[in-house]
């Protein structure tokens, strides 16, 4: 089994319908969250979260790597929940 390559902050994601938050931990979850549950205003940022998260799994990319591109992608599908709105990674 590939390690899932954790990373060092979680990135929570609006996914689905207001209110339902998604904290993606790891490259894996990251790269699973994009394939299936994603958002279809999907774009460039998109598919580049989800090449960096499949190259940091096989070990060419950084776990770093891979949480900044699904932040990017996050951002351009507009359901990056922002730090400010987390306390002690949770929200309020």
């Amino acid at each position: 089994m590939i390690d899932s390559k954790p990373f060092e902050k979680p990135v929570v994601v609006e996914l689905g319908h207001v209110g339902k938050y998604r904290h993606i931990s790891s490259t894996r979850e990251a790269a699973e969250c994009l394939m299936t549950v994603w958002p279809l205003n999907r774009g460039e940022r998109h598919r580049d979260a989800l090449d960096t998260c499949l190259k940091a799994l096989e070990g060419y990319r950084s776990p770093a790597d891979a949480r900044r591109a699904l932040i990017e992608a996050a951002r351009e599908s507009e359901v990056l929940v922002p730090e400010d709105r987390l306390l002690d990674g949770k929200l309020h």
